[in-house]
């Protein structure tokens, strides 16, 4: 069963939930202009995978909504399924791979042509909304194949010119509505518009549509999606990260809640608790949607170099904008150089490490959280070499009950977070320690115990406790499975004999 908790990514379920989004029911099917009746209420209604057992033959039923009810379909990524799938010794593991690798194309893309101009609106999972981070995320893995499959380039496309035209909109929103639609958390203390979910600063939020553009950018060649509008979005998201380092002020962006929940609001009258300017750059929130403690929160500003450097790069080669790149490249190093001096932090047991926040005053918090940007995702996101001694100190820290939210139990061990309380791991990190090593024991143990934890139904959970895998949050995480669909490719083509 799933947990009860006061989460905000769940609770607004009591407040209208899908209902209240019913009129943004107009998409288009693949690669149509084409309008549909499917509204989001619906697809909600729909997706619900409930527990399954193996067939006399040992075959399960198909966890995927029916051919006809699927928001998308790529042909590449159905190609790659029939490929990899009967290469895969474990009927379940192949089980959860076909389930789990197209759901978001399967359930959360909502996709239109405006004058011939990709636009692709892509929810969550069971909530709506249109995350920066998760979106981002969810259609990542489909990018090597975008080559081959026209519409699925068109859709990814359409991806980037939405963030494009979220981040004009706010580039301190985390999550976004399709359209003014409003939502439940209009009422919270900062600058709402009704085209906002949530308004939570998170430094990600920012980082990774830069991440998806400069990678399909890379694999594609396709400069298209690098109008004026992605220009000027890219200059809001270099002139944002400079006021967050709170040089001269605090800045524009302030957020508070009327909530029981502590981290679901900042303190210091919204602004997050005081830092010393040193040339990082503050996030008042985490990418699990919590609070930080200190506002500069370590692994996305490594991610921000990343992503910077990657504005530059796109600045120079297609934009021909030399103000634009040489800024963005001016901040990387001036953050990078500050990562050295202050974010690194002499741990009792493991030594030098990476914190994961500091304050600037020499306050640093030891921790990591499953959600990513975290400190085990760093190599991940191109932040760091996994073969780094900081990180590997980091690596071993965050992978230890030194590190508070990484939880052991009968039903498996992994990180969690303070997001949804104490003993629940998430998959995500579990999935995560399997894509940044180079062990295969540990990679077949990250593998063997997602298989094992997924409630017989076949797909991620966004957490289960330790001890019960049966008790799990969110049946319908879309990022979680496509992230695992990445992993089990990732095995495939690396080391196939484990699977």
């Amino acid at each position: 069963m799933t947990t009860t908790t006061t989460q905000d990514r769940r609770s607004f379920l009591k407040l209208g939930g899908f209902a209240a989004v019913a009129s943004a029911a107009g998409c288009a099917e693949n690669a149509s202009s084409e309008s549909t009746s499917i509204s989001l209420a619906a697809v909600a209604a729909r997706y619900d995978p409930k527990p399954v057992e193996p067939g006399p033959d040992g075959s399960y039923p198909s966890q995927r909504p029916p051919v006809g009810e699927r928001r998308f379909v790529s042909q590449a990524v159905e190609d790659v399924i029939a490929k990899v799938k009967p290469r895969i010794r474990n009927r379940k593991l192949a089980w959860m791979f076909e389930n789990c690798f197209p759901n978001t194309l399967d359930t959360t893309v909502f996709y239109s042509e405006n004058g011939g101009t990709p636009d692709t609106f892509v929810i969550t999972g069971d909530i709506e909304a249109m995350w920066q981070r998760d979106s981002s995320a969810q259609v990542w893995p489909y990018l090597p194949f975008v080559t081959e499959d026209e519409p699925l380039r068109k859709l990814i496309s359409g991806v980037i010119r939405r963030h494009t035209k979220n981040i004009l909109l706010d580039p301190y929103a985390n999550a976004f509505n399709n359209g003014p639609t409003g939502g439940p958390w209009q009422s919270d203390l900062t600058d709402m518009k009704l085209e906002l979910w949530e308004r939570k600063y998170e430094i990600d939020s920012l980082c990774y549509p830069v991440r998806l553009a400069h990678e399909y950018w890379k694999i594609t060649g396709d400069t298209s999606p690098f109008d004026s509008a992605w220009q000027k979005a890219a200059t809001a998201i270099v002139s944002t990260l400079r006021a967050q380092q709170r040089k001269t002020s605090k800045g524009p962006y302030h957020f508070q809640r009327n909530t029981p929940t502590a981290t679901d609001t900042a303190p210091g009258r919204g602004y997050g608790n005081p830092i010393k300017p040193v040339g990082l750059i503050c996030s008042i929130f985490r990418p699990s949607d919590d609070a930080t403690i200190y506002p500069f929160l370590i692994p996305a500003n490594l991610f921000a170099v990343v992503a910077l450097k990657q504005v530059s790069e796109i600045a120079n080669e297609v934009l021909h904008d030399t103000a634009l790149a040489s800024s963005a490249w001016d901040l990387a190093l001036e953050v990078e150089r500050a990562v050295r001096r202050h974010a690194i932090a002499l741990h009792e047991r493991f030594g030098p490490m990476y914190a994961y926040e500091v304050d600037g005053f020499g306050n640093r918090l030891f921790m990591d959280d499953s959600n990513v940007p975290s400190l085990l995702a760093l190599p991940y996101l191109g932040a760091v070499d996994a073969r780094d001694g900081l990180y590997r100190a980091t690596r071993q820290f965050a992978l230890s009950t030194h590190n508070p939210y990484f939880f052991q139990g009968a039903a498996g061990e992994g990180i969690g977070g303070p997001h949804v309380g104490l003993d629940y791991i998430w998959p995500m990190a579990i999935i995560m320690r399997g894509l940044t090593s180079d062990d295969e024991g540990e990679i077949k143990t990250a593998l063997d115990t997602l298989v094992r934890t997924d409630a017989s139904t076949g797909v991620m959970h966004e957490a289960f406790h330790k001890d019960n895998a049966n008790d799990f949050t969110r049946s319908w995480f879309a990022w979680g499975n496509t992230l695992f669909g990445e992993f089990v490719l990732k095995i495939a083509k690396e080391r196939p004999h484990l699977l």
